[in-house]
């Protein structure tokens, strides 16, 4: 018979993405490579936005806030994963459990938002394009990104206080490389289905309302594109386009795939690669691909590199 264990005495063992084999030791060295190339990457875009007067705008004071959530949702669960491989450990506190857990969803959370806001700033963009900055005013953009920040954290703080507050049972161990509110629902020796219940009804609100959002905008964005007589208009509207469903659609499907799913489903490797999908790989593909494809952001890089 499993017996609850006192939830703030206890550490939780994390039993990680990868075994201690060369293999996997140079799966991790890629990891840190990309971790530190989405660090430099996302600083770089911030920099740039701030320096480039033709950067201040509605659409790329946004993409600077989706690059600063990257850097401290990378930040949150890679230098603690490495640092349990390397010192060959496999312990986190419960603090620091109940810290991932929160940062995670805040920053995943707000990320949501974050998107949807920055298909609408797409939407006014290609279809009143006239009307652009009185309806893309800077205090409307303050607004969307506050409001992304704070509908995240409120997401984060009640789900993290919630989950660290069940009694656990004897086995502690997370079969995950971070704290991931699921896979921490699995463990708990409490009746934990009201709570499920919230989370899905939290999935909803900061998953799927969000992404009909982004759905319905680029539907009215497609059409309006289709109507255009100009085809230099249309090729530069798809090719702007077409980057931010790129983001959103590795980002939202991931996310989906791992949090809408019932408790009795039990988790695998391909659970881990998903999650690190949109933890550890994501953030990085983001500002390559608003940068890749975006000739004022390589202008911009172009113009600061003369100056260097």
């Amino acid at each position: 018979m499993k017996t609850p264990s006192n939830s703030t005495e206890v550490d939780f063992i994390l039993l990680g993405l990868f075994s201690h084999t060369y293999a996997h030791l140079f799966l991790l060295s890629s990891v840190l490579v990309i971790f530190t190339t989405s660090l430099m990457g996302n600083t770089l875009m911030i920099l740039l936005i701030c320096r480039e007067p033709r950067l201040h705008t509605p659409m790329y004071f946004l993409l600077s806030q989706l690059s600063f959530m990257d850097m401290m949702l990378v930040s949150t669960i890679v230098p603690k994963m490495a640092a349990n491989y390397l010192m060959n450990t496999r312990s986190i506190s419960p603090a620091g459990c109940g810290s991932q857990i929160f940062l995670f969803l805040t920053l995943a959370g707000g990320e949501c938002f974050l998107l949807a806001a920055m298909s609408y700033d797409r939407y006014v963009a290609i279809c009143y394009p006239l009307r652009y900055h009185v309806l893309m005013s800077p205090k409307l953009c303050a607004y969307l990104t506050v409001g992304s920040w704070l509908l995240g954290a409120a997401d984060g703080l009640m789900q993290a206080g919630t989950i660290l507050s069940f009694p656990f049972c004897q086995s502690r161990t997370i079969n995950h490389f971070f704290c991931e509110a699921p896979s921490l629902v699995r463990l708990a020796c409490a009746d934990t289905r009201v709570f499920e219940f919230f989370m899905y009804i939290c999935c909803i609100l900061m998953l799927l309302i969000p992404l009909s959002l982004v759905l319905a905008s680029y539907s009215l964005i497609l059409v309006a594109v289709l109507r255009m007589r100009s085809s230099a208009a249309r090729k530069k509207a798809f090719a702007t386009c077409s980057s931010h469903l790129a983001v959103v659609g590795l980002f939202y499907g991931a996310i989906i795939f791992i949090y809408m799913r019932p408790k009795s489903h039990q988790p695998g490797k391909s659970d881990k690669v998903v999650s690190a999908f949109y933890t550890i790989f994501t953030p990085v593909l983001n500002p390559l691909i608003y940068s890749v494809r975006n000739k004022e952001v390589k202008g911009a890089l172009r113009k600061w590199l003369k100056t260097v």
